[in-house]
């Protein structure tokens, strides 16, 4: 079975993607300490570490995975002259003449968590998270704002996506003076029916000042 447990080889990995990527709405915003508590309790999950583990730099690598030698990059999935997982014939017989897929991730969805080469940060300590997260606060550009915040994956800057262009939302709020607060108060605490019946989730995680310079600048053009 494809479970964090038995893919991962390396316990670091799973530590590595929760601090990259997650929450899903709001990645990267984690202290280093939650993310090796949120790894703990993962890794309890699955059998590999017990319930009151404690999970630090030093411990967390020696943490062994039940699979970690399980694993080999010499096969045809990773290289060109590996050799193949089964060796079955391929019967070249009744085959399929339309391809129709099941599912697949939606457009609005594709890189919402943008260049991750970009947005490495100092990890390792709580007080170096802090710091990190300090000195980006109040120089953000409101389109890096909307990304941080995860708006990029329901908004598009003119286009529709699940939700209206952040420009479409500026023209309709034109010359309103009070939609400021209201949009403040929505990126907060959600809300429907503005825009048709999908709801908007609340956002409780983004800070009031980021929150309005967010709308600010949406309110302004989106440029």
């Amino acid at each position: 079975m494809r479970t964090t447990g038995s893919k991962l080889n390396y316990a670091t990995t799973l530590w590595d993607y929760i601090n990259r990527a997650m929450p899903f709405n709001a990645p990267q915003t984690l202290q280093p300490d939650e993310v090796y508590a949120l790894t703990a309790f993962v890794l309890n999950l699955n059998d590999i570490v017990p319930a009151d583990a404690v999970l630090d730099a030093d411990s967390l690598p020696k943490v062994k995975m039940p699979n970690r030698d399980g694993f080999t990059t010499d096969h045809g999935f990773m290289r060109r002259d590996g050799k193949p997982d089964t060796h079955n014939v391929p019967c070249m017989k009744d085959c399929v003449q339309v391809v129709r897929l099941s599912s697949e991730m939606p457009e609005y969805a594709r890189d919402q968590h943008g260049n991750l080469a970009e947005q490495a940060r100092a990890v390792g300590t709580a007080a170096a998270g802090g710091a990190a997260a300090k000195s980006t606060v109040g120089s953000r550009a409101g389109l890096d704002l909307a990304k941080a915040a995860a708006c990029t994956a329901c908004h598009g800057v003119t286009e529709k996506l699940v939700g209206p262009g952040f420009r479409e939302v500026a023209t309709r709020y034109a010359g309103d003076a009070a939609a400021e607060s209201r949009l403040v108060a929505k990126v907060r605490n959600g809300g429907t029916g503005a825009w048709g019946a999908i709801p908007m989730p609340a956002q409780p995680q983004v800070k009031d000042s980021d929150a309005r310079a967010l709308v600010q600048w949406i309110l302004g053009g989106a440029k």
